[in-house]
C-alpha cells in the first residue's frame, strides 16, 4: 500500500538546515515550564527585587527637596536646601538606587537567590524528563546532531535566566535614562555594555551548569540539594577559608556565584573588593585571571560531559 493511500503526503516546502531545530526544541521546553503554576509564582517572587529597585529609583527622582525644606528663622534657605539634598543623595546611594554602576551590580547579586530556586525547578523539567520518559531518543532520531539538542536546551535555560536578570536590568537602565540627568542613555553606553555582558555571563554559565546537573541527576529533589550545595554552601566555605582562617583569596574560587561577581565587576568597570562592615573590613577577592580559568573550565567540563552523556543514548532510526 502506497503512502498516499494511507493519508500521508510528502513535504512540499523548502527544507532548511539542521540548525533550525534548535528553536523548536527550546520552544517546546519553554511551553513545558510555562504551564507550571509554580514557575509563575517563583517568577513573580523573583520580580520583587526588581519592583523595589524600579519604584525606589522613581521615588527618589520625584522627591523635591525644595518643598520639604523647613522654613526656620535663622537658617538660610540655601544652606537648608543643600543639607536635605545631601541627605537625599546619601540615602539614595546607600540603598544603591542612584542609577550608577553599583545599582545594577547589587541588583544582579540580589537576583541570584531567586535564579537558583527557579533553575533548580526548571532544570528537571527541561532535560530531566527527556531521560525519564524517553523523549531524548525521539529528538536524536530526527535529522539533527547532538549539539543541536544541547544548544536548544541551553538556550531555554538562558532565556529563563535572562528574564530574571538581564531583562529587568535593561528596564532599570531605560528608567534611569528617563528619570536621571539628561543624556544618561548616551553617556552610559559603556555601562549598558557591561550590564549586557554580566547578564549574559550569568545566563550562559548557570544555564550550562543546570543542564549538566539535570542530565546527571534527572529528579527535582536531588537536583535542588546539589544546586544548593554548589551555590549556597560553597560561598560559606569560601568565606570561612578566606575571611576567618586567613587563607589565600583564591580559595574563594570555589564559589561560582562569587566568580561571576568578580567577572561582572570587571564588565561594569568597578572594583570587586567592596568595604563592608562598620569597621571597614575589606573582603579579599581573587584576581580576574583565575576567575576566567575557573569559569572556562566549568563550561568546558560541562559541555564535554553533556556530549558524552547524550552520545551514550541508543537511538533507533
Amino acid at each position: 500500500m502506497s503512502l498516499s493511500l494511507m493519508g500521508y503526503r510528502s513535504w512540499q516546502g523548502k527544507l532548511g538546515s539542521s540548525l533550525r531545530s534548535i528553536w523548536p526544541i527550546s520552544r517546546v521546553s519553554l511551553q513545558l515550564v510555562f504551564r507550571q503554576k509554580l514557575y509563575w509564582v517563583l517568577y513573580v517572587l523573583a520580580l520583587m527585587t526588581f519592583f523595589v529597585f524600579f519604584f525606589g529609583i522613581y521615588l527618589f527622582s520625584q522627591i523635591d527637596t525644595e518643598t520639604i525644606t523647613p522654613n526656620r528663622p535663622g537658617i538660610p534657605a540655601q544652606t537648608a536646601n543643600k543639607f536635605f539634598v545631601d541627605i537625599k543623595n546619601s540615602i539614595q546611594k546607600d540603598l544603591k538606587l542612584s542609577g550608577d554602576v553599583e545599582t545594577y551590580r547589587n541588583f544582579y547579586v540580589l537576583q541570584g537567590y531567586y535564579v537558583m530556586v527557579v533553575l533548580a525547578m526548571a532544570g528537571s523539567l527541561i532535560i530531566g524528563n527527556d531521560y525519564r520518559y524517553g523523549s531524548l531518543a525521539f529528538y536524536l532520531s530526527k535529522p539533527m546532531g547532538h549539539w543541536h539538542y544541547l544548544l536548544g536546551k541551553i538556550f531555554t535555560v538562558v532565556i529563563f535566566t535572562a528574564l530574571m536578570t538581564f531583562v529587568p536590568a535593561l528596564v532599570l537602565y531605560f528608567e534611569c535614562s528617563m528619570l536621571m540627568e539628561e543624556g544618561y542613555f548616551w553617556e552610559h553606553l559603556a555601562l549598558l555594555r557591561g550590564i549586557a555582558l554580566y547578564g549574559l555571563a550569568i545566563a550562559f554559565v548557570l544555564g550550562v551548569l543546570v543542564v549538566t546537573l539535570a542530565s546527571a541527576v534527572r529528579r527535582t529533589a536531588p537536583l535542588v540539594m546539589i544546586w544548593i550545595a554548589l551555590l549556597a554552601i560553597c560561598p560559606v566555605m569560601g568565606n570561612l577559608f578566606v575571611d576567618r582562617l586567613g587563607y589565600s583569596a583564591n580559595w574563594r574560587l570555589i564559589d561560582l556565584w562569587n566568580d561571576l561577581y568578580v567577572f561582572g565587576s570587571w564588565c561594569l568597570n568597578i572594583s570587586p573588593v567592596p568595604v563592608v562592615g562598620q569597621r571597614g573590613f575589606i573582603r579579599r577577592q581573587p584576581s580576574l585571571t583565575p576567575v576566567l580559568i575557573v569559569l572556562g573550565s566549568v563550561m568546558v567540563f560541562c559541555l564535554v560531559y553533556l556530549h558524552r552523556k547524550i552520545r551514550a543514548v541508543e537511538v533507533v532510526t
